[in-house]
């Protein structure tokens, strides 16, 4: 009885794992209470972002270092294929020869990024949490009031601190195509012409343009992989309730079925974003080449 007692309610499941292990400044745990807090972190997006970043690169640079001139084996000619998809992608919207020797490794490494980023998606809800529970104690905490989350692209200040340096780059590349002159009289003078008058407004369209791009940029893949991760919670949710009467035998067939039609569609979801981001990229990055 005191089990069903503490069991939690399928709200407060969810709430649970929508809250993120948070850190201030300081290293001390902390809740966030607002909108946008600045005065805190999500530890459990970056280190999960971290330690698949290094994974990524790792993958890379194995396949680099391991290539043969010969008959490819089959990780080498997974990696070819990507890279050379990535830079044909790449050769169609930059066509800066210079440019693409920088922005097609950086393409390449954002989808693989991404991608190993959103597939942490396909792990069981509760796997990592659970375990997670079991170690927080250690760093004075209590089991039941561990949080985690897993899936650091369905985290919005990771997606937007990912588009937020795409916008740097493009920054980057107006200024060192155009000059630092060229990309001022542009941002003055486009869409509307060079006439004096049409100068504030010039200017007050391209940072909208700026800020649109970016947030939409950040914003399509939280929007999906959170879409995504709360799906998985409430197929969790089904598993939850099994019981021996009819009505728990048929909700733990339909938490097998749902799970695994949802994991082969999430596997497209998960692949088709980071492909998405990696194209926007090399699209914004092609966009600050062009002249008005």
């Amino acid at each position: 009885m005191a089990a069903e007692e503490h069991a939690p309610s399928a709200g407060e499941y969810i709430t649970h794992h929508l809250q993120h292990f948070q850190k201030n400044f300081s290293f001390e745990n902390v809740k966030q209470s607002t909108i946008v807090d600045f005065s805190l972190f999500n530890f459990d997006s970056v280190i999960y972002s971290v330690i698949l970043g290094v994974v990524g690169c790792f993958l890379l640079w194995r396949a680099a270092r391991k290539a043969t001139p010969g008959v490819p084996g089959r990780f080498q000619a997974a990696v070819e294929i990507l890279s050379e998809m990535v830079e044909n992608q790449a050769k169609g919207v930059i066509h800066n020869v210079g440019s693409r020797k920088l922005v097609s490794p950086l393409a390449l490494t954002v989808f693989v990024w991404i991608f190993l980023m959103n597939a942490m998606d396909m792990l069981p809800v509760d796997l990592l949490p659970a375990a997670w529970g079991q170690v927080y104690p250690s760093f004075g905490g209590e089991a039941h009031h561990a949080y985690m989350r897993v899936v650091p692209t369905a985290d919005l200040s990771t997606t937007l601190g990912l588009s937020v340096s795409v916008l740097l780059m493009c920054f980057f590349y107006n200024i060192k195509i155009k000059g630092l002159g060229g990309w001022g009289h542009e941002l003055i003078s486009a869409p509307f012409g060079a006439h004096p008058a049409l100068w504030p407004f010039n200017f007050l369209m391209q940072m909208i343009e700026f800020v649109a791009k970016t947030v939409s940029h950040g914003m399509r893949l939280f929007g999906n992989m959170f879409a995504g991760e709360l799906v998985f919670m409430l197929i969790a949710l089904m598993g939850g309730a099994v019981s021996f009467s009819a009505a728990g035998i048929g909700l733990a067939a339909g938490h097998v079925i749902a799970g695994t039609v949802w994991t082969l569609f999430h596997i497209l979801v998960i692949t088709l974003q980071a492909f998405i981001f990696m194209m926007l990229t090399l699209i914004y990055i092609g966009q600050a080449h062009d002249a008005h």
